[in-house]
């Protein structure tokens, strides 16, 4: 007869199933529920020790995640694609995929798909859908197709991308290392990636053309009006444009971009022209015209006085107040200083606008400037001009130190991947380089780290170990071994994979990662089969988190983008669910031939 667990086994399952609860039920914060899940872990074995441990031992138990090296490896990862997206390394493959679907909505899809999944596969999950989101908008307002429709397909590439190495996501660097401490080998970065892209080929075709069709076209019967600003380019001399017609120069610029000449330009492109466009239409036409909307030597200044300030510059939208002493005045006589004004949208009138459509006419009430420099010098321009700044700021990507920052994050992972040093060092020195080059600011590394990260991986490695220790996962892993032992080695996996799924669709994935790694480990050894491939289907499971928007938080972040409802997910993630969980049991019986 099975015997009961023990008292600290069931204070251990008790602990995790609360935690569970506070994570399906979304009543308390993910970090609220983490922290009590921490508390109360080194509360009861404060005040009911294991057996040749004293009241102290406990405490070391529960705090020791936050000094585990998982999360020092997490919390580096972080930085590393920080600095690829503050630097906008990663701008000329969004350039790209835009030209890819001007030409084929199918194929633009599809490519879209395959980089989402090889981007994710180095670069935490949650920095390259926050690339992609506004993508997809551009895309769809262009023609391309609703964001309803690509979003959660996009949403899945990235999943499976982050699946199939092990600093794809912070789930991934856990299992792992808690694998690690109860004695598997160690894994390289790409250990188990050819499994999981053998899987995704599988999939992709679902993904590609049938995952849409599962989705509702929420788009909206009119575009949102995107207000378009009036700004002056400088042509440099080297620019490729200098000398050539107005009409020969119209046939290089992005869509929806205007541009004519000033009335004392003659017929051929000077040092100046007019431009009308959004701020990401001005911005692309400067980038490919080699040309800037501002006097350089003034962009110049702004980005080094904002460097010796330590911070960083950013483009915000500021409309002219009734009292605001910049009504009547133009830029050249306004006296702007601290700023760059990068280009105006003239308010509606009324009666007819008298004033000629230049960047150079007279500031009126209600227009909105265009403006850009350093948070403190534009809070001080608004307060002194009398101007209101507009929610949101963009922040102006460091792209001279693109390169640099693409070769630390390559250089991070290389060194992992080959073997030299483990991904806690090599990664660990990437963020301190990242530091030092100015990649990445110190000061404002809280952007770059997430708090519910951070604790929450903290109170899953505590839990693990408290499930390990305490003998709650030698009991529930005899308990699934019972009725596992007459099954094949598929179903064995694909068991243990659902179990880990149906967790992590509906509480979290980490903690789904700390209970069900002890757990495989423990069957592995029941049953007589290597413990790699059953931690690996605990590693996957944990990433099939498809069918519900509180799985992970990439789902969450899409969920109003896309104007999605929970049966969307459902409907189009319990069969991507069934395909990777066949697909990944089959596959690790074939590559480990058990």
């Amino acid at each position: 007869m099975f015997a009961a667990p023990s008292p600290h086994a069931l204070i251990a399952m008790l602990i995790a199933v609360a935690m569970f609860y506070g994570f399906a039920s979304g009543r308390l914060r993910v970090e609220i529920v983490s922290l009590l899940t921490i508390g109360a872990i080194a509360l009861s074995l404060y005040v009911y020790p294991m057996a040749d441990d004293d009241k102290y031992a406990g405490l070391e138990l529960a705090f020791q995640g936050f000094g585990h090296y998982a999360l020092v490896t997490i919390c580096s990862l972080m930085i590393l694609g920080r600095g690829l997206v503050v630097t906008g390394s990663l701008d000329p493959a969004a350039r790209a995929l835009h030209g890819v679907w001007r030409r084929n909505k199918s194929l633009g899809l599809l490519v879209t798909l395959v980089l989402c999944l090889f981007m994710s596969m180095v670069i935490n999950d949650t920095p390259v859908l926050v690339l992609m989101i506004p993508i997809m908008a551009q895309i769809a307002q262009r023609g391309g197709m609703a964001e309803s429709k690509t979003l959660i397909p996009v949403n899945a590439a990235i999943l499976i991308g982050g699946m199939s190495t092990t600093i794809g996501t912070s789930t991934n660097l856990l299992v792992v290392s808690i694998a690690q401490d109860l004695g598997l080998r160690s894994m390289t970065v790409f250990h188990f990636t050819p499994i999981v892209l053998c899987a995704a080929l599988v999939a992709l075709p679902y993904m590609w053309l049938v995952m849409p069709r599962l989705l509702p076209d929420n788009s909206v019967a009119v575009a949102p009006e995107t207000r378009m600003f009036i700004g002056k380019l400088r042509v440099d001399a080297a620019s490729p444009v200098q000398g050539k017609t107005i009409e020969e120069l119209r046939g290089t610029l992005p869509e929806g971009v205007k541009a004519w000449l000033p009335a004392s330009a003659g017929g051929n492109v000077g040092r100046r022209v007019f431009l009308e466009g959004t701020y990401d239409g001005l911005k692309e036409t400067a980038r490919v015209l080699a040309s800037h909307l501002a006097p350089s030597w003034l962009l110049d200044r702004l980005r080094r006085n904002a460097g010796n300030d330590g911070q960083d510059v950013i483009v915000v939208e500021m409309i002219i107040a009734p009292d605001s002493r910049l009504i009547g005045l133009n830029p050249r006589t306004a006296g702007l200083a601290g700023v760059a004004l990068l280009g105006v949208h003239h308010a509606h009138q009324p009666l007819r606008d008298p004033r000629p459509r230049t960047p150079d006419a007279p500031m009126a009430e209600g227009d909105v400037l265009l403006a850009m420099g350093a948070p403190d010098d534009l809070h001080k321009f608004a307060t002194n001009d009398g101007l209101l700044m507009l929610e949101g700021g963009q922040e102006v990507a460091r792209s001279t130190k693109a390169p640099l920052a693409l070769a630390i994050m390559i250089g991070s992972v290389g060194l992992a991947s080959l073997g030299f040093v483990p991904i806690a060092i090599s990664a660990l020195a990437g963020a301190i380089l990242m530091f030092a080059t100015g990649c990445v600011r110190f000061e404002r590394v809280g952007r770059a780290l997430s708090a519910e990260v951070i604790v929450l991986v903290a109170a899953s490695i505590a839990l693990g170990n408290f499930i390990l220790v305490s003998g709650a996962a030698s009991w529930l892993g005899g308990l699934m071994a019972m009725g596992l032992k007459y099954l094949p080695p598929e179903a064995v996996l694909a068991t243990i994979m659902l179990f880990v799924t149906a967790l992590t669709n509906f509480a979290s994935n980490t903690t789904a990662a700390a209970v069900g790694t002890p757990i495989a480990f423990n069957i592995a050894q029941t049953l007589g089969l290597p413990a790699e491939p059953l931690v690996l289907a605990v590693l996957f499971g944990c990433n099939l988190c498809y069918a519900t928007p509180v799985a992970y938080q990439t789902n969450m972040m899409i969920l109003s983008e896309g104007d999605y409802v929970f049966k969307d997910y459902i409907r189009s993630g319990l069969p991507l669910v069934g395909i990777m969980v066949v697909a990944l049991s089959v596959l690790l019986v074939i590559f480990y031939g058990i």
